[in-house]
């Protein structure tokens, strides 16, 4: 009895581990079968990377050949002034094999015009038969430049904390409340009463923590500027209107329709936090490159901080498109 057990006994053990073996010869194979087809994968994608870039620069050459001009001046005399000619001019320049014509989206202001010279000699382009060329490259890359040194402007003011203790700082403030509520005098620095512009207790500068002065700055900017859309937009802000919707309109409306404007009722806000919070969205959109096309169309030049604050001003009041 004693001998059929510890056989059975070891006939199990020894199923066991054919089992676990089995399972290791399983779990080995498809783990070579995926680092294979990962290697496949990243193989590929080089290859297409090497083919296409290879493909693309053989047929610039074959269309300058062919068109005796560039690409820099097809693009040029075939796209309109705007953000289509300045995003192309500066997909170009970055993704030309000359180092000069890489590093010319990065020169500074001052630095454009000698630029635009070094460009046209590398080119072999010759300015006095092509001098609508060298004005148009100018506008590109000074729009280009401007965008650069616009982010590092915006990101200096964002990292700059607000200090009660500087005077500037206090009065843009100050200033911010005036141009909101002329009529209501602040009874003092520390008050209660910030909350009625919405900030979010006594003390406004706990709330500028996270855009720095950049949350400040557009704030101040909006209510300058625009004065009396600022002091509307607070008034809604407090004081939410809705419609209230007639039995007329319910009995045409679709079920779709009607939980749509179940909740479509409007509800108050805090305008400074909604402004910071505002004021953060156009940083990082700003940060991304999603901004350029805007500046590259609005701005003829270099686009600076007054164009990022009116961008932040229309998106306060509703109106940017």
């Amino acid at each position: 009895m004693s001998s059929r057990f510890l056989s059975e006994q070891i006939t199990g053990i020894t199923c066991k581990e054919e089992l676990i073996g089995d399972h290791q010869l399983i779990t080995a194979s498809v783990t070579q079968t995926t680092i294979m087809k990962h290697f496949l994968r990243m193989f590929i994608q080089v290859c297409l990377y090497f083919y296409c870039k290879c493909l693309w620069r053989c047929l610039k050459f074959v269309v300058r050949k062919l068109t005796g001009r560039c690409e820099l001046q097809r693009i040029c005399y075939n796209t309109k002034p705007g953000a289509a000619r300045t995003m192309k001019i500066e997909a170009s320049l970055k993704g030309s094999k000359s180092k000069r014509l890489q590093t010319s989206v990065s020169v500074h202001p001052d630095a454009i015009e000698k630029t635009i010279d070094d460009i046209m000699e590398l080119k072999k382009i010759n300015p006095d038969i092509n001098p609508q060329l060298g004005v148009s490259l100018q506008a590109c890359l000074l729009q280009i430049v401007g965008y650069r040194n616009l982010i590092v402007e915006v990101e200096k003011l964002r990292r700059e904390p607000y200090d009660s203790e500087n005077l500037q700082h206090e009065e843009m403030l100050l200033k911010l409340w005036k141009c909101l509520k002329p009529n209501s005098p602040l009874k003092a620095r520390i008050s209660k009463q910030w909350c009625e512009i919405g900030f979010q207790g006594d003390d406004p500068k706990t709330d500028f923590r996270g855009m720095g002065l950049l949350g400040l700055y557009n704030l101040v900017y909006f209510a300058e500027w625009d004065t009396e859309v600022a002091q509307q937009v607070l008034s809604d802000s407090l004081h939410p209107k809705y419609r209230e919707v007639t039995k007329k309109e319910i009995s045409q409306f679709s079920k779709v329709e009607w939980e749509k404007k179940k909740f479509d009722k409007a509800i108050g806000y805090s305008f400074a936090i909604v402004g910071i919070n505002i004021t953060d969205l156009a940083y990082n959109l700003l940060v991304s490159g999603a901004l350029k096309t805007h500046f590259y169309n609005v701005a003829p030049e270099a686009p600076t901080l007054t164009h990022f604050q009116q961008t932040f001003c229309k998106w306060g009041n509703g109106t940017a498109t």
